[in-house]
């Protein structure tokens, strides 16, 4: 069975924003101001709903039976139908275990509206067991089934008081954490040209949920030492062979922790 880890990263849908909020002609920094106003107004916080999430990036790590690749999907200048229909294919051709820090939360909630919006088809993400007894016990949506693994969700079990954010936990494991950027930076990235450097960090974001998912196994025994620290080697000389400067960057962090 193959392990799709993945992560996601989102700015202000301005044109939906537009729209609801009755600003014709205004441009995307003060609809996104507005957005932000009318939530604090309305929920106390201006984070935005999920539906009002629009996705710029999508960064996974496959790890097949004789393999390891990072990517991020598409390429900077793909449109958000092309990076939501990327993703659902990937599960419409490997049926992979997904692992996500938060996906339950957020990821996989911002993908189904917005795959919503642009029609994507996702027949395997939605099985349920009607065409497929295998989805019947253990599917993708279920909260307690082990096709999707949201690792906050079951490290904290399943209790909100009991979360954590990835950079701690990767911190505490002795993993690089956030490097370069954070979730609250990339609107302001975005604004600015940056896609590439967003792309780049949610692909760290992506390795820093795949070693936690690593030590995760570790702790469930079914990685034993001598593999944990094979799995640790292969993804390393994988970004050492890269040639990406990002990369490196983590593979140094990681070995100074």
């Amino acid at each position: 069975m193959s392990s799709l880890t993945f992560d996601i990263e989102t700015v202000p849908d301005t044109e939906l924003g537009a729209k609801l909020l009755g600003l014709d002609g205004i441009g995307d920094e003060d609809v996104a101001k507005a957005m932000s106003f009318h939530q604090m107004q309305e929920k106390g916080t201006d984070f935005l709903p999920l539906y009002q999430h629009r996705i710029v990036a999508i960064s996974v790590a496959l790890r097949g039976p004789d393999s390891f690749r990072l990517w991020s999907l598409g390429d900077a200048d793909s449109d958000e139908k092309e990076l939501v229909h990327r993703f659902f294919e990937g599960i419409e051709l490997y049926t992979p275990d997904l692992v996500s820090w938060n996906g339950s939360g957020f990821d996989l909630p911002v993908l189904h509206y917005r795959a919503l919006l642009h029609g994507v088809q996702a027949p395997r993400y939605w099985e349920h067991g009607d065409d497929d007894r295998n989805f019947r016990y253990n599917n993708y949506l279920s909260r307690f089934h082990w096709r999707h693994i949201d690792l906050m969700d079951v490290l904290a079990g399943f209790q909100g008081r009991a979360r954590a954010s990835l950079d701690a936990i990767a911190t505490m494991l002795g993993f690089p954490g956030k490097m370069g950027m954070s979730g609250d930076q990339v609107w302001d990235s975005y604004r600015a040209g940056g896609i590439v450097e967003i792309r780049n960090y949610c692909e760290t974001d992506v390795l820093n949920t795949y070693l936690v998912y690593l030590r995760f196994r570790h702790m469930c025994g079914l990685l034993d030492d001598p593999h944990l620290e094979s799995e640790y080697q292969l993804v390393r000389d994988i970004l050492k062979d890269s040639g990406a400067p990002h990369l490196a960057k983590f593979v140094d962090a990681w070995s100074a922790a």
